[in-house]
């Protein structure tokens, strides 16, 4: 019962959404963090190619029918925050893959960074490269980074265009879905404040609800 009570909480109070976003609209770029429309359950994610950290291409709705997916959009290795929750999955890791799970993770770095990190943090799970924004944008993530946060940034020698490669100073808005084999959305947190990301307990009890639901079916 607390687990069903905590997953009701989970879907009508932490699932973020903004706007009107009717399947199959055009996403776009946000002015702010707290404007984007981000994908909603139900929807089946986009046909959009990503690079792994060897730079080689990758179809995610391909990789999605290997195995139910936990999918993870992140700002960067830069980001102090997209680092503790990096870490936080690392150590839940296992258990997700005892559910049926792999673990799929996305930011804006171009690959040479996706290599950084997994080397500093020792992850074994899949980074892929969304330098060019588009799986953000594709997923209703993306928004414009004012110029005075990215000057703040600079300050704190945070450079998301030396990350990325790209000067389009466009950043996802964090996010955890869960994807099932067809590609479809079936669980998603996303939650503009940069600072607060889904705990990994949580996550475990979401994964695991979601596979019983499937067993049962």
């Amino acid at each position: 019962m607390r687990v069903i009570l905590l997953l009701v909480l989970i879907i009508n109070i932490v699932h973020y959404t903004s706007g009107q976003n009717m399947s199959g609209q055009k996403k776009e770029v946000a002015p702010s963090a707290n404007e984007i429309c981000p994908i909603k359950i139900g929807e089946t994610v986009p046909g959009i190619f990503l690079r792994d950290n060897y730079g080689d291409l990758i179809n995610l709705r391909e990789l999605f029918k290997q195995t139910r997916t936990v999918l993870i959009f992140y700002r960067g290795g830069w980001c102090p925050y997209c680092n503790l929750q990096l870490a936080d999955l690392n150590s839940i890791e296992n258990e997700i893959k005892n559910l049926g799970y792999q673990v799929v993770a996305v930011s804006i770095d171009k690959p040479e960074k996706l290599m950084e990190s997994l080397g500093e943090h020792k992850l074994s799970y899949t980074l892929l490269s969304d330098s060019k924004a588009e799986a953000s944008i594709a997923f209703g993530l993306a928004f414009k980074v004012e110029d005075e946060y990215n000057k703040m940034l600079k300050d704190h020698d945070l450079d998301i265009e030396e990350a990325s490669g790209e000067d389009h100073h466009i950043l996802p808005v964090p996010a955890v879905f869960i994807v099932d084999l067809n590609g479809i959305i079936q669980f998603s947190y996303v939650n503009p404040d940069y600072k607060v990301r889904l705990n990994g307990e949580i996550l475990l009890k979401a994964a695991e609800q979601y596979s019983i639901f499937q067993s049962v079916k």
